[in-house]
């Protein structure tokens, strides 16, 4: 068998250096290629390191059988299809082969001169660099166009980043190819421009740096620096820790040696990095569950320090055109796992960031104040950064919602993008009909942004965001203009009420857990449509259950009651461009969404909600029978006003709180009331 998509064919896939990095870029390849009988071959020139590599792939598995996250069998398939070999030879029939050895260009260099001349003439050829440029590590190589370099992130099994940088002569189809590739694999790819360290490192190895200054200064030991800096920039681990996890120290040495040349005079490897990696010691950072103390005065002095650092760092970034501010958002949240740097301006004023990097500069000689900060800070406006992406294809637009952390959760800022492009796509001529999709494969919107939900306070607050909500669903559904719902995976809530008001649905084929209203497992009802989209489009007989229990069903079951028109099995986005093109050309004819009063049946079926809120089915089922009296338009108003009615409930307060605290796996225990 082979993996057969987007125009290419992957037999086999290599990696080679089987040291830190390496074994975990080919166990994420084995996780997802495995059922497509894809061997995955790890190469390295010394058995020691192909010995370690095994069992540290052995002992990952052995943890997710443990922990339930696989079955054995599974966990067995994903190893067994793995090679670890010293012979070069086992290459010779890969499609995708990348290299995750030593940062040296010599060792570089001979690696490629022997993929050059064992790998198959078509096969992709990339390097997991974490600095070096990929015009100087693919220098020697005849074939440039199939080159790049594909940066991941630790542990690169899990963590979803991943930095594409091709160089001028890489073939932007291989290029996109990876983009698409990456994303159906489980990654969040990002397109980086050719400079040393690309976009993220400077950020990983500067806030290092900035908090290593603070304690060879004397301000803050090492824990206190750890601590400080964790919570002030909202980071999974300190900066410290994640050196000790990723055992990053001399990469980071060089990098920063490196950066101060190429990138700007701050940049440097501080005297207690260069001392630590002589020693060969981890830092003694703090240990599980221990207290670091530490003064409000000190916290405030560090934090304000190492925040002018960050922000400087990223609008360098960002000036310097090597990445755009979705992306680079998006991979700093999701890569470096911490709050991205131009929402906490948002947060707390351009202006005051720029106060912060301003002082920062000046109190750190050859730090860079970039002009855009300079520049947004005067126009009194915030960054605006987008979650929401159009792509033409010809006469057909893609519009692509993306927030991988949230499951491409709907706020304030993806209605309002949303409003914006389809407004554009709607005066467009050239543009005949639209896609609209989320990023990845596990969700196309897993329904609204919980906090957004829990911040409202009055019925007239909520019953407001609903009609604004609703707005952009109805100019959705009145485009003029025909919108094919591509449903790359679950959608939920406000995901199926988004999916609802396009012209045609069509999605991913075998989801299990796929469409549902789990609203009234929060103590609410659906707010953007649900009440009254579902039964026009199903029938209030079939609706009446997938309403009350907010139980799921699945793309199957969606597809035998008529939700969705097709479930798909190969390209999804290519046959929702071509469903649009369909329906314009008249080949393909959906009926609209019936706009007036639909009949209620004389009986409607029993229905056990078990746990749920009484209080709020009672308002539930109101929405439902007197919105199908009226039209589509009073019934949607209908909707809204009864949603804020749910904020007079308590069962909605315990809905929400227990969500918040208890995820959704725990019951709320509601009080009908």
């Amino acid at each position: 068998m082979a993996f057969t998509m987007f125009g290419r064919t992957i037999r086999k896939v290599g990696v080679i250096g089987s040291g830190n990095i390496g074994p975990d870029i080919a166990l994420h390849f084995s996780q997802n290629l495995y059922g497509y009988d894809v061997p995955v071959v790890v190469v390295d020139i010394l058995q020691a390191a192909l010995e370690a590599g095994s069992k540290k792939v052995e002992s990952k598995m052995a943890k997710a059988v443990e922990k339930k996250v696989l079955k054995k069998e599974e966990a067995d398939r994903i190893f067994n299809n793995m090679i670890f070999t010293k012979d070069y030879g086992k290459l010779a029939d890969a499609d995708l082969v990348i290299e995750a050895a030593f940062e040296r260009v010599e060792v570089k260099h001979k690696i490629f001169e022997e993929c050059q001349r064992v790998c198959p003439k078509g096969a992709i050829l990339a390097s997991n660099s974490s600095h070096m440029v990929p015009e100087e590590i693919f220098e020697k190589m005849e074939d440039k166009t199939r080159c790049l370099v594909i940066h991941y992130f630790f542990p690169a099994e899990r963590n979803i980043l991943v930095e594409l940088v091709p160089m001028k002569e890489t073939d932007p189809s291989v290029l996109e190819y990876l983009m698409k590739f990456y994303e159906l694999i489980g990654k969040a790819p990002i397109k980086v421009k050719s400079r040393y360290g690309y976009a993220v490192n400077p950020i990983f190895e500067g806030l290092f740096l900035a908090a290593a200054l603070t304690v060879e200064e004397g301000l803050a030991t090492v824990k206190q620096a750890d601590v400080i800096v964790q919570k002030a920039l909202g980071m999974g681990v300190g900066p410290f820790t994640a050196h000790n996890l990723s055992g990053g120290n001399p990469l980071t040495q060089h990098g920063l040696s490196e950066m101060h040349s190429k990138i700007m005079p701050w940049y440097r490897s501080p005297k207690i990095l260069d001392e630590q990696v002589k020693s060969g010691k981890p830092w003694e950072t703090p240990e599980k569950g221990e207290t670091v103390e530490y003064s409000d005065e000190l916290y405030e002095g560090i934090s304000k320090r190492v925040m002018g650092a960050y922000f400087g760092m990223a609008c360098e970034i960002l000036e310097s055109g090597i990445t755009n501010i979705g992306d680079f958002e998006m991979a700093i949240d999701v890569g470096l796992v911490m709050d991205p740097p131009f929402q906490m301006m948002n947060r707390i004023g351009v202006g005051k960031a720029l106060e912060l990097v301003n002082s920062y500069a000046q109190e750190n000689p050859g730090f860079k104040v970039a002009e855009i900060l300079k520049k947004q800070a005067l126009s009194g406006e915030p960054w605006k950064i987008p979650v929401v992406f159009r792509e033409d294809r010809g006469e057909v637009a893609i519009v692509k919602i993306r927030r991988p952390k949230v499951l491409n959760a709907l706020n304030h800022d993806v209605y309002e993008q949303l409003r914006e492009i389809f407004t554009e796509i709607q005066k467009d001529p050239k543009i005949i009909g639209a896609v609209l999709t989320g990023f990845g494969t596990r969700a196309f919107v897993s329904g609204a942004d919980i906090g957004m939900l829990a911040a409202q306070k009055t019925p007239e607050e909520a019953e407001a965001n609903c009609l604004n909500g609703m707005s952009v669903l109805n100019l959705i559904e009145n485009l003029g203009k025909p919108v094919v719902c591509a449903m790359n995976g679950l959608a939920f809530g406000g995901g199926n009420e988004m999916a609802m008001a396009c012209t045609a649905r069509i999605a991913k084929k075998g989801q299990k857990v796929f469409i549902a209203q789990p609203e009234p497992r929060l103590g609410i009802i659906p707010g953007n449509g649900g009440t009254q989209r579902l039964p026009r489009l199903i029938g209030i007989e079939r609706a009446w259950p997938i309403l009350r229990t907010a139980n799921p069903i699945s793309s199957a079951q969606a597809k035998e009651i008529g939700l969705i028109h097709e479930e798909v099995d190969g390209d999804l986005i290519e046959v929702a461009i071509d469903w649009v093109k369909k329906i314009c050309s008249g080949e393909l004819k959906i009926p609209p969404i019936p706009k007036g009063p639909i009949p209620i049946p004389p009986s409607l079926p029993e229905v056990d909600i078990g746990h749920l809120s009484r209080k709020i089915d009672s308002i539930l089922q109101r929405a439902v029978l007197e919105g199908a009296k009226m039209t589509l338009e009073e019934g949607l108003r209908l909707e809204a006003k009864l949603f804020g009615e749910c904020l007079l409930t308590e069962d909605m307060r315990i809905g929400m709180e227990n969500f918040l605290k208890n995820g959704p796996k725990v019951n709320a225990r509601f009080v009908h009331r």
